[in-house]
């Protein structure tokens, strides 16, 4: 009976933890063949010729890598037709493959309470997100081509 009751306790446990491990777990990533350089001059290009996806400067919201030393260089899109911002992050893979990641995202109506792919949203919305996502940002990089499906 004290095993069954320690199987039982451990299942749960087990069960109800968020088991995910290691930094942005729950991320959507895509592979892309070009250098991490090459994309991210990309997004800088996309969002200097589209002023409207970079986020307001009152926000604190900005680009680049937290410290020296980290290997994310994260980036925020604004996106005004949908009232959102999405966060996202490059980081080399290789010398030829980067992964580009989307983070979180955080409603204009809700400042500073930033919503996690595939962990805070149920999942037909979370699919809904992913396209915005899709169709918002990844689409207009012009970078179809070197996405590792």
């Amino acid at each position: 009976m004290k095993n069954f009751l320690t199987l039982l306790v451990f299942l749960f446990l087990l069960v109800s933890c968020n088991l995910a491990s290691g930094s942005y777990p729950y991320a959507e990533r895509y592979n892309i063949n070009l250098p991490e350089i090459e994309l991210a001059y990309k997004i800088e290009n996309f969002k200097n010729n589209n002023p409207e996806y970079i986020v307001p400067v009152e926000l604190g919201l900005e680009d680049g890598r937290r410290t020296e030393i980290e290997h994310w260089y994260h980036i925020y899109f604004n996106v005004p037709e949908k009232n959102k911002i999405f966060l996202t992050w490059v980081r080399k893979k290789s010398k030829t493959e980067t992964t580009f990641a989307f983070v979180s995202v955080q409603n204009y109506s809700g400042l500073g309470n930033w919503k996690l792919i595939n962990k805070d949203y149920k999942k037909p919305e979370n699919k809904k997100v992913i396209k915005e996502f899709e169709e918002n940002i990844l689409s207009k990089l012009d970078i179809d081509k070197f996405i590792q499906k």
